[in-house]
């Protein structure tokens, strides 16, 4: 795959996103790419076995585990890994679910063959990197970060509002690559404003922006999911 393939969908309303950005520091832009970029990437997550389960612990460790090594945990292991997950989940900041992470440099991107590379290169440069700017209103972007995800049954990410000093991070994004989900599986990406809670059921070729920081989560996608939760996220960031 090469970045050509991904394409702005002409048709977009960039003045109304822009100013939805710029009076809720959020804007919701379905229909992103043209169709055949947004079927390339979901076609490319569903079928790759390089995921790996990332879980924290606590706010300095995170615990990986590719599928090989999670399908291998005894019924007595997963059932300690859960309490765990879930003790952390009551008090503080906890996530679980699966990733595919790309490099942040774009040299590397370029040596990659990955198509999510492919794309954080994309996002970062030229049309696409000025339509981020012109809705987000800020020109000192330089670049996207990006990592592939997908929730399954017991994933979630509990409220955070993605401020980290240092790491130069104006907005975040979502990209939707799920055809088919019902709301009630849960995987909603949830904003918690001070007087209402907005959530979002997942959605395919649907882009979330939002300014950082802004409070919040991804509730917990239920055993009833028939699929799993996939997107591509990352931030907007300087370097």
């Amino acid at each position: 795959m090469s970045a050509p393939l991904f394409e702005i969908n002409p048709s977009l309303d960039v003045a109304d996103a822009a100013d939805r950005f710029a009076r809720t520091g959020r804007a919701r832009i379905t229909d992103f790419l043209k169709p055949d970029g947004a079927e390339a990437l979901f076609t490319g997550l569903r079928s790759r076995s390089d995921w790996r389960r990332v879980i924290n612990s606590g706010s300095d460790k995170v615990i990986e585990l590719d599928r090989e090594t999670s399908d291998s945990l005894t019924a007595e292991q997963r059932a300690r890994l859960d309490d765990a997950v879930y003790a952390g989940a009551r008090t503080g900041f906890q996530f679980r679910y699966e990733t595919i992470r790309v490099p942040d440099e774009e040299e590397a991107r370029r040596r990659s063959d990955d198509p999510l590379a492919c794309y954080a290169l994309w996002l970062s440069s030229g049309p696409a990197r000025d339509l981020l700017r012109q809705i987000t209103g800020t020109q000192a972007i330089d670049f996207a970060d990006a990592q592939g995800t997908a929730y399954g049954p017991g994933d979630f990410l509990t409220g955070h509002d993605d401020e980290v000093a240092g790491k130069g991070r104006y907005a975040a994004y979502v990209l939707g690559l799920t055809p088919i989900w019902r709301p009630e599986w849960g995987g909603l990406l949830v904003f918690h404003d001070a007087d209402e809670f907005v959530a979002y059921p997942p959605s395919f070729n649907c882009l979330n922006l939002f300014r950082v920081p802004q409070l919040h989560s991804v509730s917990e996608v239920t055993r009833a999911a028939a699929y799993r939760r996939y997107s591509i996220t990352g931030w907007l960031r300087s370097r």
